[in-house]
């Protein structure tokens, strides 16, 4: 598979070298002509010392033949601009982008990148899966719109402790699909009946998660420490 990464820096680096070690072939593009030459000393004449946000140098390093273009650079409308043209100049059929800030990430699904990776919110999940927090889990952003997968803990004094799923009237486009009891997954059914201690599984817009807090875990006070 032919794959071009753009952007140098660490993530880049560490992509294009396992990339490289798997068999594909590949091309980065780096910008600073230091960093573009530090990388080439270490893993040969892959690196190019080009901007790829300009077309003539996706151009110049094989956009028209690529299966994937990702943008990792730390500056994401650099890694917007990289996608769009990747998509819209050279047909190519994938596009992946690093996102930084967290607030980015439903435009560049929006404006059509195939997949977005934030580091952020992979931090996040990471945490509140260590950390017993009264709040929902963000499992994964899917690739179709704003989507997510998310988790919920019920508590005994959660709303949903006692009632069956079909008393539940979640928002419309929202979707309880599994319960983990007693670290066993099981769909749900209508007649599901859920109970402290449960994990639920949810498929959620983001423009509801409050409403499917509120429903399933409702409100906590606010934690604090001495």
């Amino acid at each position: 598979m032919f794959i071009i990464v753009v952007g140098g820096g660490k993530v880049g680096y560490y992509l294009t070298r396992e990339l490289l070690t798997s068999g594909h072939e590949v091309v980065l593009l780096e910008k600073d002509p230091r960093r573009a030459a530090q990388i080439a000393d270490e893993i040969g004449s892959v690196v190019l010392n080009r901007d790829g946000c300009e077309g003539r140098h996706l151009a110049a390093a094989g956009a028209n033949r690529a299966a994937i273009v990702a943008a990792v650079t730390g500056d994401d409308e650099d890694n917007l601009v990289v996608c769009q043209m990747a998509k819209h100049h050279f047909d190519v059929p994938r596009t992946i982008a690093r996102v930084n800030s967290p607030k980015n990430e439903l435009l560049f699904r929006q404006l059509g990148v195939d997949e977005v990776i934030n580091p952020t919110r992979m931090a996040l999940g990471a945490i509140e899966q260590d950390i017993p927090v009264h709040d929902l889990l963000h499992l994964a952003q899917l690739s179709m719109g704003d989507m997510e997968l998310v988790e919920a803990q019920i508590d005994s004094d959660s709303p949903a402790a006692g009632k069956a799923a079909r008393d539940l009237a979640l928002p419309e486009g929202c979707l309880l699909f599994v319960v983990i009891r007693g670290g066993i997954a099981q769909a749900v059914r209508a007649d599901t009946t859920f109970q402290a201690g449960d994990k639920l599984v949810a498929l959620s817009r983001t423009d509801c998660q409050d409403e499917v807090r509120h429903m399933l875990i409702g409100e906590h006070p606010a934690t604090t420490t001495a």
